[in-house]
């Protein structure tokens, strides 16, 4: 939160009238190994899907987390049309894109 703070990565502003934004809610899962202890703490932020409205907010959904799976069955094909692969930052290009209707 501080590198982002001060980064400058958002600007706090007041919702425009009438509109109510999606709260969000903090999720914590301790994961556990083969052994039954505790191996890892993670911490996720959700938006609460429940407060949106049809034919409102319903429409557009992104996650940008691709499944392992799919890398898995990419690589292959890259390999075997002799694709070039190219990586990039999702959390940057996210947070430093520009957006042009309201959130």
């Amino acid at each position: 939160m501080n590198s982002m703070g001060s980064n400058q990565v958002w600007t706090i502003v007041d919702p425009p009238k009438g509109v109510r934004p999606v709260g969000s809610k903090s999720v914590y899962k301790r994961k556990l190994g083969a052994d039954g202890e505790v191996t890892t703490f993670k911490a996720r932020l959700v938006a609460k899907a429940y407060t949106r409205r049809p034919e409102v907010d319903f429409e557009e959904t992104y996650s940008p987390v691709a499944m392992a799976k799919s890398i898995w069955v990419l690589l292959p094909i890259t390999t075997w049309y002799d694709y070039e692969i190219w990586q990039m930052d999702v959390k940057m290009a996210y947070l430093n894109g520009f957006v042009q209707e309201e959130i």
